[in-house]
């Protein structure tokens, strides 16, 4: 074991790197560049024995990803935001193929506005394509997950690709010590990738492609697709298991804190959870039961143990880091659909939007939030969804509000006279 301070990003790549990845395709955006730059270094140096192609747009290069997983080679790429978004369309059709790999996405909020900040909408996007979705908290968290999806994604009841997910900025560039596995251990973990029935070989070629389909076989097709996503959940627990033993550290789906005897909760995604561990770490100080679940596995969702989690709890608050327009947090749902019709499911169940474009929760408010949680429960009330602004925030986005209010009557004015 080498202890080395890393980036996000370079604990991706160091990932990739341990897992032997034989081929990258890749493109370059902010901000996920780093990973490819020191991907391309390693192999010119002839340190890593594997073969980059820069493609020239994300569709292409995820179109290789799942081509080259086709063949029977381990693939490793990586993207972020708008480049996700750009390779969609292929992002829902390897998936399809049943092509294991893995894909980094360092997340970043969506266009428009523009923003180089981070949030989760560009993650959410794929939610529903059939990758997997492994979302990570710290660069030792990132490194360890990039080894362990190659084992979920390769496993020969799975057969899916998967994301790896971190945020961009907050840990893409965080610095942070990164105990990297040995190199012999951590090959033995991953294993030779068994492609079985993948392969492709000049010498002997044979479609594997297929005619398009009517409603009854592609609905089966699409069927076992979606078992084969729910039965990660089980999978990963054996891989969790082989991977403490091997390794040391263990990752749960859900990564619990404080939750033995919390009557209040926050529910998040990624790296702002360890603001939220900061704030429990407060909160306990001050006499409240407080807890944090943080879900490291969003696809396949981990339903039961949600249901288990959350059982006999007074209230519970989900911390959303993206906005489905017209409906609010993303995660806020999925948790109400776990918990609807539970008995004993919490009688408060919160959702606040915040984090987006990378705009800081600051230790207030999360504060803040528990005691609304607190009050909505000792009532019996509801919350109504809540974004999270500060009054400071409010009140200068309405002066600037005015101003442009201004500015449009003025040439409103100049162009009547």
């Amino acid at each position: 074991m080498t202890r080395k301070l890393l980036t996000g990003n370079g604990a991706a790549a160091w990932g990739a790197r341990l897992a032997l990845t034989d081929y990258i395709p890749a493109f370059p955006i902010t901000p996920q560049t780093e990973i490819i730059e020191d991907l391309s270094i390693w192999i010119d140096k002839g340190e890593m024995d594997a073969r980059m192609v820069t493609l020239e747009s994300e569709h292409s290069m995820i179109t290789a990803a799942g081509s080259a997983a086709s063949s029977g080679v381990r693939v490793f790429t990586a993207t972020s935001s708008q480049g996700l978004l750009h390779g969609m369309e292929m992002v829902y059709t390897v998936a399809g193929w049943r092509t294991p790999f893995v894909m980094i996405n360092v997340s970043r909020g969506m266009s428009s506005p523009i923003t180089l900040e981070s949030d989760h909408n560009d993650i959410m996007a794929a939610r529903d394509s059939g990758f997997l979705q492994i979302h990570c908290a710290t660069c030792q968290e990132i490194t360890d997950s990039v080894l362990m999806a190659y084992r979920l994604a390769e496993h020969k009841e799975i057969r899916v690709p998967a994301i790896v997910n971190l945020d961009g900025f907050y840990l893409s560039f965080t610095r942070e010590p990164v105990d990297l596995p040995d190199a012999e251990k951590a090959a033995a973990f991953v294993g030779e990738f068994d492609p079985e029935n993948l392969q492709f070989k000049g010498s002997a070629p044979l479609s594997q492609a297929m005619a398009v389909l009517g409603g009854g076989p592609y609905s089966y097709f699409r069927y076992e697709a979606h078992l084969a996503v729910q039965h990660a959940l089980s999978v990963y627990d054996e891989i969790a298991d082989e991977f403490a033993d091997t390794f040391g550290r263990r990752y749960d789906i859900i990564d619990n804190y404080q939750m033995d005897d919390a009557e209040y909760v926050f529910v998040m995604l990624g790296s702002f959870a360890t603001k939220a561990h900061n704030a429990v770490d407060s909160l306990r100080k001050a006499g409240w039961k407080v807890g944090l679940a943080r879900l490291r596995i969003f696809r396949p969702f981990p339903k039961e143990k949600i249901r288990q989690l959350l059982k006999g709890r007074r209230a519970v608050a989900v911390i959303d880091q993206n906005i489905s327009m017209g409906m609010g947090g993303v995660l806020h749902s999925e948790f109400a659909t776990a918990l609807y019709g539970m008995k004993d499911a919490p009688a408060v169940l919160a959702s606040f939007i915040g984090g987006l474009g990378g705009r800081d929760i600051s230790q207030q408010e999360f504060f803040e939030m528990i005691n609304e949680i607190k009050q909505a429960s000792d009532k019996g009330e509801s919350l109504e969804p809540r974004l999270l602004y500060t009054e400071n925030e409010l009140t200068e986005i309405r002066k600037l509000q005015a101003i442009a209010h201004a500015e449009h009557e003025e040439i409103h004015q100049q162009r009547d006279g």
